[in-house]
């Protein structure tokens, strides 16, 4: 597919971009409305393929914790078998709690993890009817309220038989840059894997008390622009590191509901490398 399209793709997720104006730009690149409407699925996450990972074994349930200004909910995911496990915080993308983050919260509880995938528009005590409606309300979400909510869940697995007090988490492009500041703001963290998310601000990269694990798409230019900074910042920090930049990927090259921009040979390497690095951190 062409890059120009895929980039349009990207300002339309990420940028205020309304759908009557995307699929306008849309149509002029692909040359016609039909053609337009061909490549829009490709595009688009399809959540009939979410459900890689089944609930066999596994004990599943939604949660309520507090939250600002209202209540969080949050899809839970841990092996059935009774026990004590270290936790996972899943993070998910500027579209909400959906099928495809609780199919990798079902992968994190498969590899041994208690999974926990909070919903930051919970928080706006509404539902959203569709991805367009999601990322409208995502700018109703203040920053702050956001990262409350998210270090919430800590003090609210901490409240939990089944957690055995050691904790990471790892998020996706909106959910990778809460990873890098739940990095900053959680001392608790021992370990923050951000898949193409945007850094925190350099000057609060030295608070960082947790391991870090980056993954960035080469194509990614809007992404990586603050990469080689934060990685700079880290060195000078000494905090623990790993970063990988997986060539030929694009933005979001882990959601395979996208067609157009899963990469499943980057997907796989980069989730082998972070339950790795989970292993090897929260044991």
């Amino acid at each position: 597919m062409d890059q120009k399209i895929i980039n349009l793709y990207d300002e339309y997720t990420h940028r205020p971009l309304t759908r009557q104006e995307f699929l306008k730009r849309l149509t002029l690149l692909a040359g016609s409305t039909a053609a337009a409407m061909t490549l829009l699925p490709m595009l688009e996450g399809n959540y009939a393929r979410a459900a890689q990972t089944t609930a066999d074994e596994l004990m599943t349930e939604y949660v309520k914790y507090p939250g600002v200004p209202n209540e969080m909910t949050a899809y839970v995911a841990r092996p059935k078998k009774e026990g004590k496990y270290a936790a996972v915080v899943v993070i998910h993308e500027n579209r909400g709690l959906n099928a495809h983050i609780e199919d990798v919260a079902r992968r994190a509880a498969q590899a041994g993890y208690l999974a926990i995938a909070p919903n930051a528009l919970s928080a706006l005590g509404k539902t959203p009817a569709n991805e367009d409606e999601a990322r409208q309300w995502f700018g109703e979400l203040k920053p702050e309220d956001s990262l409350k909510n998210f270090r919430n869940a800590s003090t609210y697995l901490g409240t939990r038989k089944d957690y055995n007090g050691k904790a990471g988490c790892v998020g996706f492009c909106w959910g990778g840059a809460m990873a890098n500041n739940l990095a900053v703001n959680e001392p608790q963290l021992k370990a923050a894997v951000a898949f193409y998310g945007r850094q925190p601000a350099l000057e609060d990269v030295p608070k960082i008390k947790s391991a870090v694990q980056l993954h960035y798409a080469a194509l990614d230019e809007r992404v990586n622009a603050g990469m080689g900074e934060y990685e700079a910042a880290l060195k000078k920090a000494n905090v623990p590191y790993e970063q990988y930049v997986y060539e030929g990927a694009q933005h979001a090259f882990h959601n395979d509901t996208s067609a157009a921009r899963y990469n499943e040979a980057a997907a796989k390497l980069a989730w082998q490398r972070t339950l790795d690095f989970f292993k090897k951190h929260l044991g």
